[in-house]
């Protein structure tokens, strides 16, 4: 009778954790719609549709030959990117624990803002899911066990808006139309492999070091100050994000692999690597 009665309760927490996991399921979709309805909804109009390379005069020539090389003149401007991703995800503060993730990215040019959809697997059965979000002016980021409860959830603009514009920059080497000229990007030289970009959007500007490897290919972006999450206190913190493996993707050259890290006092601390398994283009018509 009681073996009887233990399986009774073991098919009952199950059935609970599966009722429980669906409904987390139902909440966090309805989330992500939300989300990318207010993303959507934030659309500009693109400015200049076509890629002309008589924009490139004047430009630092470490930017000239980046965009030589990855873009074609004459093509069409991304409007929008979707990207699948899959990689590992550094949970620890202080001690590495990385753990495999998978996520879908929804990304838009104009105005500039995207939203990341991660899933970061805990244990088996266990799961943090992840919106890593800039939409409207606005930085979001919401962190929740299973999808139902929250670990971190933090919106806003300031610190926390320019944080996620800064990773609309970096990451706009998926996208690279978005960094011409005519898309709102200024560049200043610094040295044959190098340059400062600054964009703008509203009232918000950020600025960024991009260094270019032998091949033109952007190599790393880097951020003096960026907004690092530290016990619930947002931390201005060095960054710098690396990209590699640039392969022709809808007649644009892209690098399909990636690493980002804080640069901390006792050396780098790296907390996301991950490679595009996949990437969807709208391009203006």
């Amino acid at each position: 009778m009681g073996i009887k009665i233990f399986f009774i309760g073991i098919i009952f927490l199950i059935v609970i954790y599966a009722i429980t996991l669906n409904y987390a399921r139902f909440r966090w979709e309805k989330g992500t719609l939300e989300l990318r309805a207010r993303l959507e909804a934030a659309r500009a109009p693109i400015q200049h549709k076509i890629v002309d390379f008589c924009e490139l005069d004047g430009l630092p020539k470490p930017v000239q030959r980046f965009f030589r090389h990855v873009l074609k003149d004459g093509a069409h401007m991304v409007i929008t990117a979707r990207v699948q991703h899959k990689g590992t995800f550094n949970m620890g503060e202080k001690k590495e624990r990385w753990k495999p993730f998978t996520s879908d990215q929804l990304v838009i040019a104009q105005r500039a803002g995207f939203d990341w959809n991660g899933r970061i697997s805990i244990i088996p059965g266990f799961s943090v899911q992840v919106h890593d979000a800039y939409i409207a002016g606005e930085g979001i980021l919401h962190a929740a066990l299973l999808g139902l409860f929250p670990i971190v959830d933090i919106r806003g603009k300031g610190d926390v808006a320019e944080g996620e514009l800064m990773r609309f920059f970096a990451e706009a080497a998926w996208y690279p139309t978005a960094l011409l000229p005519s898309q709102g990007v200024r560049w200043e030289g610094v040295d044959d492999f190098s340059a400062r970009g600054t964009l703008h959007d509203g009232q918000l500007s950020v600025s960024m070091l991009f260094t270019f490897n032998e091949h033109s290919l952007i190599d790393t972006v880097r951020a003096e100050a960026r907004g690092r999450m530290v016990s619930g206190q947002v931390i201005p913190t060095p960054w710098l994000g690396h990209f590699w493996n640039y392969q022709e993707r809808a007649g644009m050259v892209i690098p399909l692999e990636g690493e980002v890290a804080w640069l901390l006092n006792e050396g780098p601390r790296p907390y996301w690597r991950g490679r595009i398994i996949k990437i969807v283009y709208e391009f203006a018509q």
